[in-house]
């Protein structure tokens, strides 16, 4: 899983997927919310527009103890 903020476009993503997988149907969830799916209908990632007005005005993102740990051994965390 990787997660990206854009905070010049308060945008925040999700993605589930590898990089090359790209979504071909895309549905809005709530407001402001958007589920991005592949070919085979599985998620690959959720969109958040104006992220800080959905999450509060610092996003943060916390993992379980044991991901963290896992990426940061990793050097992506």
């Amino acid at each position: 899983m990787r997660i990206e903020y854009d905070p010049a476009r308060d945008l925040l993503y999700l993605s589930f997927a590898s990089p090359e997988v790209r979504a071909t149907e895309t549905l809005t969830v709530a407001p402001g919310v958007h589920a991005d799916f592949g070919r085979d209908g599985r998620l690959v990632g959720i969109e958040v527009l104006d992220a800080s007005e959905i999450m509060g005005e610092e996003i943060e993102v916390k993992l379980p103890t044991a991901i963290a740990a896992t990426a940061k051994r990793a050097g992506t965390g």
